[in-house]
């Protein structure tokens, strides 16, 4: 069995991303969606409950459990999704994408009446070393579902980009390294927003460019 080269460590912070198989869509609609972004919650505790029912059971008698990571940001299109993360335990990223890629496939394939592989191969990671590559990297998910101009592109999609401006209080990132850098919601956005369209135009200047 092969093994993954890069070692997460504990603290640090991760880029991490996979796409269906064969670029297929691994949502096709909005239960799909949501059954993800659930999926994110479950799967993330050392010690996973075996089922909703549990799950509840154990919240509303005021049991917490301890998670694999920290989500700082994410974002979730039609055939392919992008995490920040940092682990929070030894093998916390393995751990939970492990978890959370079985347990979307078992949903998905039973749904579909189908059989096999849901996403391409092992997850896609990498290490993020600095501060100026965070707040980049964070950017790029935030807006990686829109156009360069901000716009959603696709309904059928979600990211962690409301929280970051305060559109809605789901806190399932932890986000002050970032807020805190700014004086205000309204300038993270605009931070955030003007490193997407430099990376737009970046991606069209490469689409552009000749080679010999």
């Amino acid at each position: 069995m092969s093994t993954r080269k890069e070692k997460f460590i504990q603290g640090e912070y991760y880029h991490i991303y996979n796409r269906g198989v064969d670029k297929r869509d691994i949502f096709l609609n909005k239960e799909d969606l949501l059954r993800f972004l659930q999926s994110m919650k479950d799967f993330n505790e050392k010690n996973p409950i075996g089922s909703i029912y549990e799950k509840q059971f154990i919240k509303e008698l005021g049991g917490r459990t301890s998670k694999l990571i920290d989500f700082t940001a994410y974002c979730l299109n039609k055939n392919h999704f992008h995490f920040i993360v940092t682990p929070l335990v030894e093998k916390g990223i393995e751990k939970f994408m492990q978890r959370l890629g079985t347990g979307y496939t078992l949903y998905f394939n039973e749904k579909q009446k189908r059989s096999g592989s849901l996403f391409q191969g092992k997850f896609k990671s990498k290490h993020i070393d600095s501060n100026e590559y965070l707040l980049k990297s964070i950017s790029y998910v935030n807006f990686n579902n829109c156009d360069e101009n901000g716009k959603i592109k696709n309904r059928l999609s979600s990211s962690s980009l409301e929280e970051y401006i305060g559109l809605n209080n789901n806190n399932s990132c932890e986000k002050s390294i970032i807020l805190d850098q700014f004086t205000s919601k309204k300038n993270c956005e605009k931070f955030m927003l003007e490193s997407w369209q430099d990376t737009c135009q970046y991606k069209d200047e490469l689409k552009n460019m000749e080679f010999d």
